[in-house]
């Protein structure tokens, strides 16, 4: 009977050390290891849904505007690329009127 004292020195240990290893678990997967709920039911993560939505919508709208500009990269490419008669002929072409004739057959 010298060792009883170890028993509830044992318990209060064991009951230490599966809190510390269970906030240390809540920490490596990314939740708040003072919220004592579970699930994904809990206020951060509605927030955290939200701003994904929007970062998604953000970056369909960037999307969408890079691949404009790519674009207009690659028209003002052909046009320094191009020779400079060959680009006032087209400019010209543009600002005189054509008919529906002409302008199918040539």
């Amino acid at each position: 009977m010298q060792y009883s004292w170890l028993v509830p020195v044992l318990i209060v240990a064991v009951v230490m050390a599966s809190k510390a290893f269970s906030t240390w678990v809540r920490v490596k997967h990314g939740y708040d290891p003072n919220d004592c709920r579970s699930g994904r039911n809990s206020r951060g993560s509605l927030e955290s849904e939200r701003k994904v939505e929007l970062l998604s919508a953000e970056n369909e709208r960037l999307t969408g505007q890079v691949h404009r500009l790519e674009e207009r990269i690659a028209v003002l490419e052909r046009i320094a690329t191009d020779p400079a008669e060959r680009t006032a002929r087209e400019i010209e072409a543009l600002r005189e009127p054509r008919t529906y004739r002409e302008s199918y057959h040539g």
